[in-house]
C-alpha cells in the first residue's frame, strides 16, 4: 500500500527512503520555499511552509501499479483532509526514470496526465457527488475521488517557459475544493490573492499567465483546461477525462 506522509513523517524517515524520493521531496522543498524566487501559487507555498500539505509517491506513472498507488493515496487522504489545515493538498510525485525524464515532450507529458486521470479514476468505488456535473464542460464540473472534489495541478520535466508547471519529477498535486471556500472570485481574500498569484506568474514565467486560469464557477471557466497547462497556449478542444463514458459503457456490457 502507499505511503501517506506529513512532512514531520518525512524528515523523521527520510534517510530510509530510496534515493529518487529523497531528490524528489528535498526539490520541491527548494522550490516552494525559495526566498529569491517567489513560488507564484500562495495557497501551496502556504500549505508547505505550515505543515499542511501531505504527500505520497508512486512508481513509473506509465505503469498500472501507479495509478493504483495514486488512487490508494487519495483514498487516505480524503477522510484526513479537513485535519491537515486550511492550506491543505496531497502531493504526489512520480518515479521518472531517465527515458522518460529525456525523451518526452510537454504535449506527452500531458497525454499521460490524463490516461493517469482516467486509471486513477477507475480505482474509484465511491458515487460521484450529487452537486459536482459528470460532464467536465459544465462550470461546475471538478474532478473527483472519494466522493470529494479536487482541483489537480501537474508539473513535469519538459515544462521551460511556463516555470510554474516544471518540476524534475512528473508531479501531481490534488486541492480539495473546499480549500476554496473563502479563496474565490466573490471573497476579499480571494482577488487579493488572485492579484498577488498573477503578480508573482509575471516574474516567475517567461510567458504571460495561460488565458484559462479562472476561479470555479465564473463565468466561461472549465476547470479541467487548468488541471495541465501547456508552455504555449493551446488547450485541447475536448476534456480528455474519460470516467462517465467508461462508467457508462460498463453499464451497456
Amino acid at each position: 500500500m502507499a505511503e501517506l506522509y506529513s512532512a514531520d513523517e518525512i524528515n523523521t524517515l527520510f534517510e530510509r527512503l530510496p534515493s529518487w524520493q529523497q531528490d524528489a521531496y528535498s526539490q520541491f522543498g527548494k522550490m516552494i520555499a525559495d526566498e529569491d524566487n517567489t513560488y507564484p501559487c500562495v495557497p501551496g507555498r502556504m500549505g508547505f511552509l505550515s505543515g499542511h500539505l501531505r504527500y505520497g509517491f508512486t512508481c513509473d506513472p506509465r505503469s498500472e501499479n501507479a495509478a493504483e498507488d495514486m488512487a490508494d493515496l487519495l483514498r487516505q487522504y480524503g477522510p484526513v483532509s479537513r485535519d491537515t489545515g486550511h492550506y491543505a493538498s496531497i502531493v504526489v510525485i512520480c518515479e521518472t526514470p531517465s527515458d522518460l525524464k529525456d525523451h518526452t515532450t510537454v504535449e506527452q507529458y500531458q497525454t499521460l496526465f490524463w490516461q493517469m486521470l482516467n486509471r486513477v479514476s477507475s480505482h474509484d468505488t465511491e458515487p460521484w457527488p450529487e452537486h459536482i456535473s459528470t460532464d467536465p464542460h459544465d462550470s461546475s464540473w471538478e474532478f473527483c475521488f472519494g466522493g470529494e472534489p479536487y482541483f489537480c495541478f501537474c508539473a513535469t520535466p519538459a515544462h521551460e517557459l511556463r516555470a510554474s508547471r516544471h518540476f524534475p519529477y512528473l508531479m501531481f498535486a490534488f486541492q480539495p475544493r473546499w480549500v476554496f471556500e473563502s479563496i474565490n472570485d466573490n471573497t476579499p481574500l480571494g482577488r487579493k490573492m488572485k492579484t498577488l498569484i498573477r503578480k508573482r506568474l509575471a516574474a516567475y514565467d517567461a510567458v504571460p499567465a495561460h488565458p484559462s486560469l479562472m476561479w470555479y464557477g465564473q463565468q466561461d471557466n472549465l476547470e479541467w483546461k487548468q488541471y495541465f497547462l501547456p508552455d504555449d497556449e493551446q488547450t485541447p478542444s475536448k476534456c480528455p477525462f474519460m470516467r462517465m463514458k467508461q462508467a457508462l459503457g460498463k453499464l451497456t456490457r
